[in-house]
């Protein structure tokens, strides 16, 4: 993963919305994404020092941030405030200032999506604390525990449904057989 990290051929976002199994499940399940490291991530001018969140490395040519905030914003709860937003802030982490833009101008060109504000912030990136080991790679370490099928499961449908020129279906079937 060291190489994927510092390769200049991919690009990196980091997504904060709902719990990082699921939106690390999310991730690794679409094409063109080379790496997804889950954990918390803190952002510059933010009162909460860490929230859960992934950081994602992509190819843009394969997957387009735009699609990548559009999958983010369908699959949590992205325009709903609740009594746990510190811990699971509804985020686009951005690296560069060119990032923050196209961020900002996607969350803004999406918002026609919903009924309800986006509430979803675009924050410059901190710093990023991995998860341990043992509890990354969820989904696909355990796709038949109860967590995995009472909440990422349904989000995954949503990927089959809505987003799945994106999906990588070889391997989204080791988790959902037949796509169920």
């Amino acid at each position: 993963m060291d190489n994927i990290m510092h390769s200049e051929e991919f690009s990196k976002i980091g997504f904060g919305g709902g719990c990082h199994w699921c939106t690390e499940g999310i991730f690794e399940s679409l094409i063109g994404i080379k790496a997804v490291n889950q954990g918390w991530i803190a952002s510059i001018g933010c009162d909460a020092e860490l929230s859960e969140a992934v950081e994602v490395y992509f190819d843009e040519s394969i997957i387009s941030l735009q699609t990548l905030i559009e999958i983010h914003l369908h699959t949590h709860a992205s325009t709903a405030n609740h009594s746990m937003r510190q811990k699971y802030r509804s985020a686009i982490y951005t690296y560069n200032d060119a990032q923050n833009q196209d961020a900002k101008r996607v969350l803004d060109s999406l918002q026609c999506d919903f009924d309800k504000k986006i509430i979803t912030q675009v924050l410059p990136f901190d710093a990023f604390k991995k998860n341990k080991d043992e509890l990354t790679n969820y989904l696909y370490s355990s796709p038949d525990k109860p967590f995995c099928k009472t909440y990422i499961h349904p989000k995954l449908r949503i990927l089959l449904t809505r987003f799945k020129h994106q999906v990588n279906e070889r391997k989204l079937a080791l988790c959902i057989p037949n796509n169920d």
